[in-house]
């Protein structure tokens, strides 16, 4: 009896495993471009709803301490002025844990199949906007510069164009963060999240250590048109960043060194704005 309720568990345990698991990624979304032209018009001409970005934000503040989080860099994210954050993508709870302590409001660029309902509602009115993967979506990047047009505009773009399948960061990233980057003109802030992926064992009753390290904000000048090979080189920079941040992470106390480099940068950038001014 024992011996078949253990092979019953572990059959269950599979199909579960397969049904919410990481699946393959997605095709390109076989409905009309002006399907989501009602989600952009939104997020271009309305700010995101109070009620549910600050639900969700709440909900999540308090199911930090489940994660044993840890945040480092914070003050590296401008105070003023737009910004884009890249961070890398292993989890869907990377959005929750990249903004939760942010006093901006993120929007995020989503694939478009998560806009089906009744989640599309939520999504465009928590602030996040759709991108048609692997198609020509220029009402994407439209809408993602008319957010980083306003004052304290924050776009959040993965610049590996989807959650990782391996649980390590790509080699490669995808041109579009750095066309934006270059369009737009504003400062990139890396991110590094540590802990996340682990997060799809989701069968395992133990919560991981979450680590999120905000890196220095780096100018990569205005383009209006740049090429394919010029965006490629941007967000090829903007990953290789990104992926020395997660590299110290793996060290021990990692963010412990990153936090005492950062701490001592300010200082030093701080002491010779003293001796310039005086």
């Amino acid at each position: 009896m024992t011996a078949k309720l253990v092979r019953w568990s572990g059959k269950l345990l599979s199909r579960l495993k397969k049904l919410f698991g990481m699946k393959p990624q997605e095709g390109p979304d076989p409905r009309p471009k002006e399907y989501f032209d009602q989600f952009h018009h939104r997020t271009r001409t309305q700010e995101p709803d109070c009620y549910v970005y600050g639900t969700i934000h709440v909900l999540v503040f308090f199911g930090i301490p489940f994660f044993r989080y840890t945040c480092v860099g914070l003050e590296n994210v401008p105070e003023s002025g737009p910004v884009i954050l890249a961070p890398n993508h292993f989890s869907f709870a990377d959005h929750f844990l990249l903004a939760v302590f942010l006093r901006r409001i993120v929007q995020f660029m989503a694939k478009s199949q998560m806009f089906k309902p009744p989640w599309e509602k939520i999504y465009t009115h928590g602030g996040t906007f759709p991108v048609r993967r692997r198609l020509k979506d220029e009402e994407t990047f439209i809408t993602a510069k008319t957010i980083l047009e306003k004052e304290k505009g924050t776009v959040a773009m993965y610049c590996e164009g989807g959650r990782s399948r391996t649980g390590k960061i790509s080699k490669e990233a995808k041109p579009g963060i750095g066309r934006l980057t270059l369009e737009s003109g504003v400062a990139v802030v890396p991110v590094a999240i540590h802990g996340s992926n682990k997060l799809r064992k989701w069968w395992d009753p133990r919560l991981p250590p979450i680590t999120v390290v905000f890196g220095l904000p780096t100018y990569y000048g205005f383009i209006e048109n740049p090429s394919r090979e010029q965006q490629q080189f941007v967000a090829d920079a903007i990953l290789h960043e990104i992926r020395e941040l997660h590299e110290n992470l793996e060290r021990p106390a990692g963010w412990l060194r990153e936090w005492v480099a950062n701490g001592v940068d300010m200082v030093f950038e701080k002491a010779c704005a003293k001796l310039e001014n005086s």
